[in-house]
């Protein structure tokens, strides 16, 4: 992906998620992010259950929801309808106690600029 912008989100997560989260044991690899009727959601975020959890575990590939700002959100919404762009999740990470994802608004490259930069490496 070529890096358009990035945007910072909060995620909300139930309490097995955090302590998932905290032992760092989370995987965006497959990770996504859509919106869907004014709301930002996360997809394919893997995060595995807790240890010592109970019947309460949660589900390690459920979608979540972001948590942004109004304007942003529109912003993103109008940039993501212009073209070929999406929003990818580069880290999760704490402030403050609370779980934030970095968000990146990013186009897929073609394949010739996919050589030129495994080229420069």
């Amino acid at each position: 992906y070529a890096i358009i912008d990035t945007f910072e989100a909060g995620v909300v997560l139930v309490g097995t998620e955090v302590k998932a989260l905290r032992d760092g044991k989370a995987s965006l690899v497959d990770a996504y992010a859509t919106i869907d009727d004014g709301e930002v959601w996360l997809r394919g975020l893997h995060i595995p259950e807790y240890g010592n959890g109970s019947w309460t575990n949660h589900t390690p590939r459920r979608t979540r929801k972001l948590l942004m700002h109004r304007r942003e959100i529109d912003s993103l919404t109008g940039k993501i309808r212009e073209g070929n762009q999406t929003l990818v999740p580069l880290s999760m990470y704490f402030n403050d106690g609370r779980v934030k994802v970095e968000l990146a608004l990013a186009k897929g490259k073609q394949d010739y600029d996919k050589r030129q930069d495994i080229a420069r490496r």
